[in-house]
Parts: C-alpha cells; structure tokens; sequence
C-alpha cells in the first residue's frame, strides 16, 4: 500500500490523493478487508503452483473484447527481403518451414533446448520455459464474454503434423509429415507450388473467412458458432486450431516499404483489400512471407511473451542465414499428395458478417498512426559507459519526451519478465516515478547541468530499483490484482480501493513500453493499449536504438510524428547532458551509478 501510494500521488491532483490516502488507511487497517483478502492469497498461494497466473492471464488477455490486430497482437519484423521473381518467396517460405521443423523438434526434446538464465539481478537464475511449450500447439478460442487459451497440456497426445498455408484469402493443409517421414525443402517447395497454383486458379473460390478472426472477440465468438452449424465448416475449423501454425503467402501491398510501411503491414494486413484476410489471427505463430519481401510474424500474444517469440525467429533467421537451403536433395516422398483445401459453407448470416469485419478492419488501418524510427546518434554502448541501465535511460526519455508533448507525466507500463517463478509471465515496472518527474522539471526549469546529473542519476536508481523489484516478484501491480480478484470470487461487494479514481487512473497506461532486445536485424512492434496513448517498443543496439511508436489517428491528443520528434530530441539533451557533467570533475564521483542489464 505504501507503494502504491508513492507510485500514484503525482499523477492525482491533491483532493484525489487525500480521499485515496483514506481509501488505503481502511483497506489496510487491522481486521479489515486488506487483511482478510491478502489472507485468502496466501492460502492459494499455497495451493497453486503460480497464484497470479489465471488471474493475469483473464485480466491481460482472455476477458479482453477488443480485436487481437494492432490492439494485442505484437509482430515482428524482418529485414526487408529481395525476391527477385515470383518463386523466390516460395523458397524463402519453404527454407522457413524447415527451419520451424527444426526448432519444433528442439522443443520436443526438452534437453535439446538450453534452459534461458536470468541476467542481471539473480543472474544465472533459471527461468521457466513453460511458455516455449505452447508456440506450436495452442490456440486462442473466441468466447461470448470469455476466451479460452487451448494448450496441448499432455505429451501423450499426438503432436500436430501439418500447417495451415494462406494463400489469396484461402486456406490449405500443409501435411509437413507423411508416412512418419518429415518433409525435406524441396518437397516443402514442391507444395508451396502446388498451393499457390490451387489459390490462382480461381476455381472454387471462397469468401475470406479469416477476416471473421480480426474482428471483436464477442463478434468473432457469435460467427464462429454460426460456422460450427456446419460439418465442413467444423472440419476446416479444426484443422486450423490443431495446427502447428500459419504460414501467410502474401501478395505484394505497394511500392513504398520502408520501416513504418511494413511494420503496418505486418500488424493489420493491409486491410481487406490487401492481406488482411490472409490470416487467421486465433493461432499462435502467422509467419508472413510476401511476395514484395515484406515478411515477419503475426503473434497471438496470450500463449507467451516477447522474449519467447525474439528467442524463436531469431533461431529461424540464424538457421536460414546459417543453415543454406537444401532444394537440390532428393524428395523424402516419392509421391506427394496433393495440399487440402479448406471449404467453407458460407450462409447468408456469415456472409454479412465477414462484410462487418472486413469494414471494422478498414477503420483500424485507417486509425493506426505507426512511426518506426532508428536514433543512430548513440546506442546502449554510450549509456553503459555513463554507468547507467540503457532500459532505465530509455525509459527516462521516454517520461521526458511525453512530458514535452502533453505537458504532464501519466500511468506508464513497461513489461517485466516474472519468469524466475513458474508459470511466470510478467509485471509491471511503473516508469512513471517522482523522480523522473523532477528530472524532466529540471530539464525545463533551466537548472544547473550538475544539478540535471544528479535528478538524472536518481530517476535511473528509481527506474533501476523498481526493475529488480518487478522481476523478483515484488511489484505492485500482480499483487492488487489478485487481492481484486480473490474479492470477487468470495462474492464481495468491490473493495472502494479499486472503485477509487487513482486506482482507474493508475490501471489507464496511456504509455505502454517494451524492451524487445535482438540479436539479428529485425524489430517488434505493437499497437497502443488505451485509445488515447501510445504504444512504444524499442531495441536498443551497441550504436542505435530501434523505436517502434503507434497511436490512433482518431485520438486528438496523440501523434506519433510528434512524440518521436520529442524522443529524439530528449536522447540528445541527456547525450548532451551526460557530455557535459563528465567533463565536470565535480561529478566524477556521481557517475559511479548502478547498472542492470535486463532482457525484459
């Protein structure tokens, strides 16, 4: 409670904070709720093997309604490939598949996987690998008020043996084993062929069904059910979902494909004119290769975090870089049966429902305001010789560059792996904390640049310390939700804790950020959480830093041109700043700072 209370009294006016001050002083008095809620905690705690897991993953993911594209789901992106003719993208696509079918295979041999460490605090620290266990065989099912995440919980169940290819709005069954033999790259090629052939054809074909799939949850949920009505539709259905992913063969969107460009395209398809309802975005891992080079993957974020999708593709482009591609061996199978088709029975209903969501996504494309940005003045190298964490560093600019926009500091979200538990997932590090705020007032103020250090310094220790609190458990945030959650499943009326308006404010992240680091040229990106924010994930690399911002067009408060004109120009004041002082032997001393290297 304490913390909760220094984390939030900048962002609340005065009279907020004095009502919510009392609100905390009730909750947490002896004999009160607080204490018989953190009591009931303790007793899951007990019982369960992470007590925050369920509660998390229905808060964060399953009981949200919004559509999974731009608004959940994160994608990365690859370096913008040169196919030079039509059958390039194929082989890239089937030199891509073998290397998921490797991976795939490392995953079914657990012992064959090397166990992720934490780095840092508690480094060396083991981490859960809990999550690399459903990349390829799960599947988010759309509910009325509710999703469900499905997982294959038991080794003993037969492991998925093809995938679905999306071709021209069209799905095929990729049967990726065939007569207990795995299909070698040329065979994979020899499909792919196929496939591509069967969808240009035009014969049969069939409304773009995967639209349905980016639409609401609730909207979604309605369709699907209407869909099961039917045999075939229930059959195309099923071989989605089992299926070990999607691979999207898309048609080429345009000339102009810079950073920006395919990070939208990425995240939305283009819409239904273009690729939009070449997906089916329920499934996991959407790998998409398009015939113009734009290619990256689509990621159902509710199976696992970041750092497992980072840690996948960058095994795939290392494998495709490392491994050269194999079409000259001969074909594992002599006669290879020709890929299924999916077919749908398309009433009337679905019909018009595939419409709707075809519209609804033409909004979205239209509301997205992306800017992909890469700041070459510095890198992390430059933070690190300060002394100073380059996640807390970037995270300080990005306090400082929201403050130039908007004139003041709110609730923020950065994501904390919690994965030293198991079934850990993530918390939140509140970046928004007093001292960042008094930095970025001295950076406005015109005071001494020995004075800016030290506020600098003492944001970084604050942004430092909350880190290692978050990644070692003992965050706020996890904490009051499952103290809500535990409430309403002993049917009590709602603690007014979390009725208060700081409670509503400090949960409205109108600044969602990620550190998603890499190792190999690609980046991730991701849309806003609230419709009035933004969505920033960075990369930072020894010499530059990779910024990927969105917001919504429609919001009259945000820009996404602005707020990285603001953000560059803060990573040169603090360049500048840091220049300055080091130079200054009265501050010598200060710079000894502490230092995190988090891989959140």
């Amino acid at each position: 409670m304490d913390m909760y209370l220094r984390c939030v009294k900048h962002l609340l006016t005065e009279e907020q904070f004095n009502k919510t001050q009392k609100i905390v002083k009730q909750f947490e008095a002896p004999g009160g709720v607080g204490e018989l809620l953190q009591s009931k905690l303790v007793e899951k705690r007990e019982k369960t093997a992470n007590w925050v897991f369920d509660y998390w993953l229905n808060d964060m993911y399953l009981n949200n309604r919004v559509a999974l594209p731009v608004n959940s789901s994160p994608v990365m992106v690859f370096p913008q490939q040169n196919f030079r003719a039509p059958i390039d993208s194929l082989k890239f696509a089937a030199h891509l598949i073998s290397g998921v079918l490797e991976y795939k295979a490392l995953l079914e041999c657990s012992h064959d996987l090397p166990v992720d460490c934490a780095r840092g605090q508690l480094a060396g620290t083991p981490l859960c690998m809990e999550q690399y266990h459903r990349l390829f065989t799960s599947h988010r099912l759309p509910g009325l008020e509710k999703d469900k995440l499905v997982a294959q919980e038991s080794s003993m169940m037969p492991e998925p043996e093809h995938m679905i290819v999306a071709c021209k709005n069209q799905f095929f069954v990729l049967n990726v084993v065939i007569n207990f033999c795995r299909l070698n790259e040329r065979d994979v090629l020899i499909q792919l062929e196929k496939i591509k052939e069967m969808a240009e054809s035009g014969e049969d074909r069939l409304p773009p069904v995967g639209l349905l799939t980016s639409d609401g949850r609730t909207e979604w949920a309605e369709a699907r059910s209407i869909l099961m009505r039917e045999s075939m539709n229930r059959d195309s259905l099923d071989m989605i979902e089992r299926s070990m992913c999607l691979v999207c063969l898309d048609e080429a969107s345009g000339p102009e494909l810079s950073d920006t460009t395919r990070a939208m395209l990425m995240l939305h398809g283009g819409g239904a004119a273009k690729n939009g309802g070449n997906r089916w975005y329920d499934k996991p891992m959407q790998f998409v290769v398009g015939e113009d080079g734009c290619c990256g993957v689509v990621c159902e974020h509710s199976p696992f975090e970041g750092i497992v999708l980072v840690q996948c593709t960058e095994y795939l482009l290392k494998y495709m870089i490392g491994s050269p591609s194999k079409l000259v061996r001969a074909a594992s199978v002599s006669e290879l049966p020709a890929p299924r088709k999916l077919h749908w029975k398309c009433s009337p209903e679905i019909q018009k429902r595939i419409s709707s969501s075809a519209d609804k996504l033409q909004r979205l494309v239209k509301n997205l305001d992306m800017n992909v940005h890469k700041f070459c003045d510095y890198g992390k190298e430059f933070i690190k010789k300060q002394k100073m964490s380059p996640d807390a560093f970037i995270q300080v600019a990005l306090q400082l560059a929201y403050y130039r926009c908007h004139g003041r500091m709110v609730s923020t979200y950065e994501s904390a792996s919690t994965r030293r538990f198991r079934k850990g997932r993530v918390d939140n590090i509140r970046s928004a904390t007093p001292e960042a705020l008094a930095f970025i007032r001295a950076m406005t103020d015109g005071k001494l640049s020995s004075k800016k250090m030290r506020m600098l310094r003492e944001a970084i220790t604050a942004q430092t310390n909350y880190t290692v609190l978050a990644i070692s458990g003992m965050a706020i945030d996890n904490h009051l939700l499952g103290l809500r959650e535990i409430a309403q499943e002993m049917k009590m009326e709602k603690p007014e804790i979390f009725k208060d308006a700081a409670y509503l404010i400090s949960n409205h992240f109108l600044l969602s950020t990620s550190q998603v680091p890499t190792t190999v040229e690609m980046f991730c990106c991701y849309g806003p959480v609230v419709q009035n924010g933004y969505g920033v994930c960075y990369n930072p690399q020894s010499d530059h830093i990779i910024f990927s911002v969105s917001s919504f067009h429609e919001s009259p408060e945000t820009c996404s041109a602005e707020f990285v004109k603001h953000l560059l120009q803060g990573l040169q004041d603090m360049m500048d700043l840091c220049n300055e002082c080091s130079t200054d032997p009265n501050t010598a001393e200060r710079r000894k700072g502490p230092t995190l290297d988090n891989r959140l």
